[in-house]
């Protein structure tokens, strides 16, 4: 499970990585907003809701078709008439796109072993997380060879 850290999908390439669901629509409303204004990016927003109730098939499914419709809209450019460069008009769809095509091999890790029962979102590790946080946050004063036997011992209780 993974709340979307490349280091950490990178570091476990031989083992199924599931990055949560959860933080990748986190990751998307950061591009698009929560409240899109242009019919694409409200459209993407609409399709990633769907990821946490749909299959892996209907949602690269539905996320191919949006593309396949706004694919010359991704692709417009406006050039800086000062300096005569182009740029893409839209980055931040452009991005959000990009974001969920790169991140897509892990975000249905879950439904592709169904047998290993992992779950799709990092929400039953969270509590775990936010108590050790606490904890150290009470004794912020731990050197940090202090603070790795800390969580070492934390985490085998």
């Amino acid at each position: 499970m993974c709340d979307g850290r490349r280091g950490l999908i990178n570091s476990f390439n031989e083992m199924p990585i599931q990055m949560c669901q959860f933080h990748q629509a986190a990751i998307i409303r950061r591009y698009i907003t929560q409240n899109p204004k242009m019919p694409a990016s409200f459209e993407l927003k609409e399709i990633v809701s769907l990821m946490k109730s749909t299959d892996k098939e209907s949602f690269t499914g539905a996320l191919d078709q949006w593309h396949t419709k706004w694919k010359s809209f991704l692709d417009e450019r406006t050039t800086n008439e000062i300096t005569g460069k182009s740029h893409y008009t839209h980055k931040r769809l452009r991005s959000a796109y990009r974001s969920l095509k790169t991140n897509q091999p892990w975000l249905f890790t879950w439904y592709d072993n169904i047998e290993l029962d992992i779950p799709n979102t990092t929400n039953a590790i969270e509590g775990n997380f936010a108590d050790l946080k606490n904890k150290l946050r009470n004794h912020n004063g731990l050197s940090i060879v202090r603070k790795k036997k800390f969580i070492d011992e934390f985490l085998k209780a």
